[in-house]
């Protein structure tokens, strides 16, 4: 467990991290991506922070992949590489510096470390975990193996190196359908999202899809009542939900996609006014790209995104802590599940 109060000050005694409204003055460019949602004030403590660890990625030649549910200091301010969890799978395996910053939750770093193996992975918490990832076991791929012989298991990417490892082929939000659809088998095992699989089975009819009962903290938490409600208070707002929510809250929504695909529909289609039912820094983190578009409603925030911090990213970067470490054979039965996903994903198009 994170120390806060020593490494805050071992931070103290070699960076001046005060905040420095004179210092966020030189640094109008960084702010100008996200002065829709982070005030001058909240800029000022934050570009303290930003300023040294832009330094340290040059001196670690380290780069910072950062997921869309970071908060806009951190995705806006830091980040080279900015995605979902597709994107950031296939930019891990391309990128070229030596230290790889994992700005994520906890299986997010061990793919990267999987597809990059000679590079250094770090992750700013190791408690940056996942409630879905959790949720299943290797053990519990096997039991499904058992239930439904010969049937391919598809698992989603949010999961562990060791699922991963005991997978056929894995899969994201947004290539989910596509990659079920391409099996050749009429029943096809989904790990461990219950919802991203009802909500794909309905996409592809022609296959028998089986789930696992796993679900995320996030996006089960959204109701069809709450969508309802809130077009009653606030009519003509466009409700875009995420696949992993319920089928019923992703049939009351007017688009469903993966995070790439929400900022798509959204930066296509430009409505006056949305709703995202997904995990709160995402309209944040779109919104100065967007300006024409007012996001609205109520989000639900995933603590364990929020793990990761600019602090701890400076922490992570000046001690070179913590690195992820992903089993040999684990991760080499894993690459091959990853791998099989990028190629058919590229193959395919999506």
């Amino acid at each position: 467990m994170f120390d806060l109060q020593s490494m805050r000050d071992q931070l103290a005694s070699q960076y001046d991290l005060a905040p420095n409204p004179a210092l966020a003055e030189t640094m109008t460019d960084v702010y100008a991506r996200m002065d829709r949602v982070v005030n001058p004030i909240e800029w000022a403590t934050h570009a303290p922070y930003v300023a040294a660890i832009l330094e340290l990625k040059k001196q670690r030649n380290a780069v910072i992949l950062a997921h869309n549910y970071m908060t806009p200091e951190i995705y806006h301010g830091v980040s080279d590489v900015v995605g979902d969890s597709l994107q950031l799978a296939i930019e891990a395996a391309n990128v070229e510096a030596d230290v790889i910053v994992q700005c994520g939750v906890h299986f997010m770093a061990e793919t990267s470390k999987i597809l990059s193996p000679d590079k250094t992975v770090l992750i700013p918490d190791m408690e940056a975990g996942c409630s879905l990832a959790e949720s299943i076991t290797a053990e519990g791929i096997e039991q499904m193996r058992a239930k439904y012989p010969g049937a391919p298991v598809v698992s989603y990417v949010n999961t562990t190196a060791e699922v991963k490892a005991a997978s056929d082929i894995c899969c994201t939000s947004s290539n989910a359908a596509q990659i079920v659809a391409a099996q050749d088998s009429h029943t096809v095992i989904m790990t461990p999202d219950q919802y991203l699989a009802q909500n794909v089975a309905k996409q592809v009819p022609q296959k028998n899809v089986v789930w696992w009962e796993g679900s995320c903290i996030v996006h089960e938490r959204y109701t069809a009542q709450d969508l309802r409600d809130f077009r009653e208070w606030n009519p003509g707002t466009r409700l875009i939900a995420h696949p992993e929510c319920p089928p019923d809250v992703v049939n009351e929504a007017d688009f469903s996609g993966s995070t790439s695909g929400i900022l798509k529909y959204v930066t296509d289609e430009k409505p006056e006014k949305a709703m995202l039912i997904t995990e709160c820094s995402m309209a944040s983190n779109i919104a100065d790209q967007l300006p024409e578009v007012e996001f609205v409603g109520p989000c639900n925030m995933c603590p364990y995104m929020k793990k990761i911090t600019l602090e701890k990213i400076l922490w992570s970067l000046h001690t070179m802590t913590e690195p992820v470490v992903v089993d040999l054979d684990v991760a080499e039965k894993a690459r091959v599940a990853v791998q099989r996903m990028i190629d058919l994903s590229q193959k395919l198009g999506v």
